[in-house]
């Protein structure tokens, strides 16, 4: 006569080895509701070494970005592992990019949301329970980004360390290599913000302090201070600011005037970086 699995009983073994439910209730099944077999069941399909590397850090990995095919949307995650060898294999590099096709399908609203989507009828949290269990490194996704514009283009960087998403406001003639081009700006200048009014009042405050602070210093006076701090400020956007930047492959241009090259009007009206481990 077979034993009653109650889902308690369930969640008791997924919360002691944590292994994904369909495991855990397969392995009380097999040992007929009896858990120290069924944690022997666990251990010997390798489940249960997600458990005992929650702890360890996970900092290696995959960041993939992807738009959508009617270029108004886009998505980055971040998949991680704990070894340069691990993150380098086809294969797991094949589990991320499944990971991003179906974020990029279902566009989660939080990263929680992201690992209850389901991968050939398995949720991505029991797939990343199963790949720690196979591959022995703790397997995780640690960040999801996803924009959405009139035109949205991503860009891997790096062998796949570093991901963005930039969001134009017109579908322009040109408009998907001007994405790119402004997507390598934002990989090499890590912008803060698309312009000026992007940044946090936080920022330009303590900006500001810094500069006055500076100018004090260095014996002017600070009536002068004022007017000074105001132009070292404008210096900070122009490093700072995607809009207000040199543009990397033309310094003779800012980035706003590259785009108004490609297309009159055309900017940006979003973006996303994510660097692995960052």
């Amino acid at each position: 006569m077979s034993v009653q699995i109650s889902a308690s009983d369930v969640n008791k073994l997924r919360q002691q080895t944590g292994a994904g439910m369909m495991d855990c209730k397969k392995a009380l099944v097999e040992a007929n509701g009896d858990f120290e077999a069924a944690v022997d069941y666990l251990r010997k399909k390798g489940a249960k070494v997600a458990a005992s590397r929650q702890d360890r850090d996970s900092n290696e990995g995959v960041i993939i970005a992807k738009a959508a095919a009617d270029g108004k949307s886009g998505i980055v995650v971040e998949v991680n592992c704990e070894t340069d060898f691990v993150a380098k294999n086809a294969d797991f590099v094949a589990f991320a990019e499944a990971i991003a096709e179906v974020t990029l399908a279902n566009k989660p609203a939080s990263l929680e949301d992201l690992k209850a989507l389901e991968i050939n009828g398995a949720k991505i949290a029991d797939l990343l329970i199963d790949q720690t269990g196979k591959i022995g490194e703790k397997i995780e996704v640690s960040k999801y980004e996803t924009i959405s514009a009139e035109k949205v283009v991503a860009y891997i960087h790096a062998n796949y360390r570093l991901g963005v998403l930039v969001g134009l406001s017109a579908d322009a003639e040109g408009a998907v290599d001007a994405g790119k081009d402004v997507a390598m700006q934002i990989a090499a200048m890590n912008p803060i913000a698309i312009d000026k009014d992007g940044v946090d009042s936080h920022t330009v405050e303590r900006e500001l302090a810094i500069a006055k602070e500076q100018i004090i210093a260095e014996g002017k006076p600070a009536e002068m201070a004022e007017k000074i701090a105001a132009g070292k400020l404008n210096k900070f956007y122009k490093e700072t600011t995607l809009l207000n930047q040199e543009f990397v492959k033309d310094n003779s241009k800012t980035v706003a005037q590259f785009l108004d090259t490609v297309a009159k009007g055309l900017t940006v009206t979003a973006f996303k970086r994510v660097q692995l481990g960052a």
